[in-house]
């Protein structure tokens, strides 16, 4: 249909008093606004006034709040247990900072992860990268540790040090009573946070430990752990060694063998973005359980090379490009979760998986897995897997 120029000029007018522009589906509407995004304004009587003039000055501009973590697959919906849930922390033990950037510090940080509790930041309206200049250590006789950032903080170990260290085996941090590896304390939870550039590269790993590195943001053996809408970025450990990995996470000995559950986060998600380990470019772990759900792995690597069994010459590892699960009896659930353009140098573009006597399980449920390249094997697209069963149990979507 052809407009006539006076039709047009009509046209161009309406669009321009109806505002016309993009404003972005992601930004909040402004004070007073409707639900569909337009503001109401009303006479003195309380009767809509097309075109009265205001009878109060316009609000002052605001600052835009600043943004807020949001972690994870938005297209995730597998459903979260109680277990798998963020902890309230209306009523912190403790708060890290009194309102400025500049209070919020890296030996603050330290004293209050050792003193345990519920833990929160006062830094600010605004976003805020804290450098660590020590590691975060959990005492072992802390009955729980909850690390909140709020959506607005950032713990940056630098690309020089690990940034959280858990070990009930580690009399440097507190005695236990009997068996270490069966301690259900420290419970510890990490959510609303981002953790970046860690790194346990030449790290002495855990002397009890066989190829006990990895772990370049979270070391976790022992207790209780959790992960909630947190975000990892630039992680690394070491880059070659069977066994030793997990750039963002390393988890070992945890009670009853788990699950450690990894909720609406992310690892990676951009180039450049991703960890980089010998092993399981996002997570590791020896006989642990795992459930993943509604979480984002992508652009993660496994960059050693001669697998498990190391030929001579060669360092081992490169399994896992984002994830690395091995020992006995363990299960893995990974459910909503998108896994793409994660890489291995030898199996298991996204996930390795290897139960040594074939009594553990992998499932998939709803989950996406594409562009996972193995350079050497795989069972399916991206995944390498020995277990219960021939292949792991997959619905939704096929690994493509």
């Amino acid at each position: 249909m052809r407009l006539r120029a006076g039709s047009l000029l009509l046209v161009a007018a309406l669009l321009a008093g109806c505002g016309g522009g993009d404003t972005g589906g992601d930004n909040p509407a402004p004070p007073g606004a409707t639900e569909g995004g337009a503001a109401a304004s009303e006479a003195p009587d309380g009767k809509g006034a097309l075109g009265a003039a205001p009878t109060t000055k316009p609000p002052a501009s605001k600052k835009p709040p600043a943004a807020v973590l949001r972690a994870g697959n938005p297209n995730g919906k597998a459903s979260v247990p109680a277990a798998g849930r963020a902890v309230d922390t209306s009523k912190p033990d403790r708060v890290v900072g009194n309102g400025t950037p500049a209070s919020c510090t890296s030996k603050a940080v330290v004293s209050a992860v050792a003193a345990g509790g519920v833990i929160t930041f006062s830094c600010g309206p605004d976003p805020v990268t804290i450098t660590m200049s020590q590691t975060a250590k959990v005492r072992s006789s802390v009955r729980k540790v909850v690390i909140d950032g709020g959506g607005k903080v950032t713990l940056s170990g630098a690309g020089k040090r690990r940034i959280i260290y858990q070990n009930t085996c580690d009399s440097a941090q507190g005695a236990t009573s009997g068996n270490c590896t069966a301690q259900d304390h420290p419970q510890l939870t990490v959510q609303n946070i981002t953790l970046a550039d860690g790194s346990s590269i030449g790290v002495d790993p855990d002397p009890e430990v066989t190829n006990g590195g990895g772990g370049g943001a979270l070391y976790v053996r022992g207790g209780i752990f959790k992960v909630v809408n947190t975000k990892f970025v630039r992680n690394k450990c070491d880059s070659g060694g069977p066994d030793l990995g997990g750039a963002a996470i390393r988890a070992l000995d945890i009670n009853n063998d788990g699950p450690v559950y990894i909720v609406s986060s992310t690892f990676g998600g951009a180039s450049g973005q991703g960890g980089r380990c010998s092993n399981g470019g996002a997570l590791s772990s020896i006989g642990v359980s795992w459930i993943v759900l509604n979480s984002l792995f992508s652009h993660n690597e496994a960059i050693g090379f001669g697998a498990n069994q190391a030929p001579a010459g060669t360092p081992g590892g490169g399994n896992g490009g984002a994830m690395y699960f091995d020992g006995g009896l363990f299960t893995v659930r990974i459910a909503g979760t998108l896994m793409e353009r994660n890489h291995a140098r030898e199996g298991g573009g996204a996930v390795f998986f290897v139960s040594n006597d074939r009594t553990g399980s992998l499932r998939l449920e709803n989950s996406t897995l594409r562009r996972n390249p193995s350079d050497k094997f795989e069972t399916l697209p991206g995944i390498f897997y020995l277990g219960t069963t021939e292949r792991p149990a997959i619905t939704g979507p096929k690994p493509s």
